[in-house]
């Protein structure tokens, strides 16, 4: 009836460790985009800014 000797130093590292590379997979899934996803994501809204600059109706105040 012998118990499983445990150094309780490298228990509570390896603890840390573990809770560290929980939130870490959380912050890959919250903020991770790939470099390809962030420009396709900026190209897109360029060309809506551009597209909806173009729609605009210029209006000139007249001097009266």
């Amino acid at each position: 009836m012998s118990a499983e000797i445990v150094n309780l130093r490298q228990f509570r590292k390896k603890q840390a460790r573990s809770v560290k590379e929980k939130q870490a997979e959380q912050n890959r899934i919250t903020f991770g985009r790939t470099k390809a996803e962030k420009s396709l994501a900026k190209a897109l809204n360029e060309k809506n800014v551009k597209t909806h600059e173009a729609g605009r109706i210029e209006t000139t105040e007249s001097e009266d």
